[in-house]
C-alpha cells in the first residue's frame, strides 16, 4: 500500500490508497462518551452524498443515485445506533434517579455500612425489576444487528460481484 501526502484540510490523519480501483480508504471514527448512556457514538466516513437529481420526491428511493442497498444498509446502521444510545440513555437517567432517591431517603448521621447494605438491596431490586426490559432489549438488538449484517454482506457481495463483473468501470 502506498501512502498518499496528508490532505491540508486533515493534517492528522494519513490518506492511504487501496491498489484495487485506486479509491481512497475511509475510516470510521469514535466520539467522546455520552454523558449519560456512557456510550461512544461512532461517526461514520462514507462517501460523500451525491448531488441530488433534479426531480426529487421524499417517499422515493429512486431519487437517490447508487445502490439502494448500500444507503438502506446505512440507514440501518444508525438507527441500530440510536436504538442503542436511546435505550440505554433513557435506562441510566432513571437508574440515577432512583439511586439518587434512594441515598436521600438515607436519614442524615448514616454510616457508610448503612449506606452499602441500602445500596445493595436497591441493586438487587433494580436487577430484579429491569430483567425482563433488559431480555427484550437484548432480543430487540440481536434481530436488529443480524439484520444489519446480513444486509450489509449482501451488499459488499453485490460490489464484489460487480467489480469482478466490471472490473474497469
Amino acid at each position: 500500500m502506498s501512502k498518499l501526502p496528508r490532505a491540508p484540510f486533515s493534517p492528522c490523519r494519513p490518506c492511504h490508497v487501496r491498489s484495487f480501483h485506486a479509491s481512497v480508504a475511509r475510516q470510521h471514527l469514535v466520539g467522546p462518551p455520552d454523558p449519560v448512556s456512557h456510550l461512544r457514538p461512532v461517526i461514520y466516513d462514507d462517501a460523500p452524498p451525491l448531488p441530488p437529481p433534479p426531480v426529487r420526491h421524499p417517499y422515493s428511493l429512486r431519487e437517490f443515485t447508487g445502490d439502494t442497498r448500500e444507503y438502506q444498509w446505512k440507514m440501518q446502521r444508525q438507527e441500530t445506533d440510536t436504538f442503542n444510545h436511546d435505550f440505554w440513555k433513557e435506562s441510566n437517567t432513571r437508574f440515577y434517579s432512583a439511586k439518587d432517591a434512594v441515598l436521600q431517603s438515607l436519614p442524615e448521621g448514616t454510616s457508610p455500612e448503612q449506606r452499602e447494605v441500602a445500596l445493595s438491596e436497591f441493586y438487587t431490586r433494580w436487577v430484579a425489576q429491569e430483567r425482563t426490559r433488559l431480555e427484550e432489549y437484548g432480543e430487540e438488538w440481536r434481530r436488529r444487528n443480524w439484520a444489519q449484517i446480513t444486509l450489509g454482506a449482501r451488499v459488499r457481495y453485490e460490489k464484489l460481484l460487480s467489480r469482478i463483473m466490471h472490473p474497469f468501470r
